[in-house]
């Protein structure tokens, strides 16, 4: 596969961690997406299937799809030959390009037709179809975000950065409380612009953290001690974190191991070898 990204330039960087470009046969028809990841997909190839969670059923998306701070694993199907261009945002950097608050979407993905209207996304994909390769694509997204930005009508918007940041920096192992006194605001209404902002409360955003930290620093080619790994991480005990590790993956933290592995052996060196993983 052909991925191409780069960081955008100055206000968009406060809120998106990388602007990007996929093209060509993905390593296997489906993968599984582990939160945090915030998303937007401009897709310029035939349609791809999201199914949100193990208990709901897939869909089909043709334009491409939003996707705000995910509270368990959700499984991208994708098609013989992708293309696309897409937003990895900070869990904070959506909010200014929507006209609903984040909770409304959360664990549902909309169309970027629900979000822009038709008209827009359609006039967008057919300027991205025609540019002459993907750098300029990204220019062209790029501006596209910049035109839509609307940082001052995003009530909360710093107060959340801010105390995010801390969260990430952390990795989750923070206090929610001492993060609300510090702010100089109640846990209540921290929350609450928590859940307007990102679509989950600053509790669940460091849960998040806390396990994507955890896996990522994994070895799948060593043993694992699982129960060292859940004391080290600060989980109650082991049950709770396999609990974990089903809700954010869908699978059972051996089984995760098991499709780590075979990934790295089918496909050595992969552009995306460190973030999604094939569905069970």
């Amino acid at each position: 596969m052909e991925y191409v990204s780069r960081v955008p330039r100055p206000p968009l960087d406060e809120l998106i961690d990388d602007l990007y470009y996929l093209e060509g046969t993905p390593p296997y028809a489906r993968l599984t997406l582990p939160p945090p990841a915030v998303l937007l997909i401009v897709n310029l190839g035939a349609p791809f299937r999201i199914r949100a969670g193990t208990d709901v059923e897939a869909a089909d998306y043709a334009d491409g799809c939003v996707v705000t701070m995910p509270t368990r694993a959700w499984e991208f199907g994708y098609p013989p030959r992708s293309r696309s261009v897409g937003v990895h945002f900070k869990p904070w950097g959506l909010a200014p390009f929507l006209p609903m608050p984040a909770s409304e979407l959360t664990d549902r993905p909309v169309t970027i037709e629900q979000v822009w209207g038709r008209p827009a996304i359609a006039e967008l994909r057919d300027r991205l179809a025609s540019a002459a390769g993907p750098h300029e694509m990204l220019t062209l997204l790029e501006a596209e975000l910049i035109r839509r930005l609307r940082l001052r009508e995003t009530a909360g918007l710093g107060l959340v950065r801010r105390t995010s940041s801390v969260i990430a920096a952390t990795h989750g192992a923070t206090a929610i409380g001492d993060l609300s006194v510090a702010a100089g605001v109640s846990s209540t209404h921290l929350a609450q612009r928590f859940k307007e902002v990102i679509g989950v409360t600053p509790k669940r955003l460091a849960r998040t953290y806390r396990f994507a930290a955890t896996v990522l620093a994994l070895d799948p080619a060593g043993s694992i001690d699982w129960g060292d790994v859940a004391g080290s991480a600060g989980y109650f005990d082991q049950a709770h974190f396999a609990h974990e590790f089903r809700a954010f993956t869908g699978l059972t933290p051996t089984r995760y191991v098991e499709v780590r592995r075979r990934f790295l052996h089918e496909y050595p060196g992969h552009v995306l070898d460190s973030w999604p993983l094939p569905a069970d």
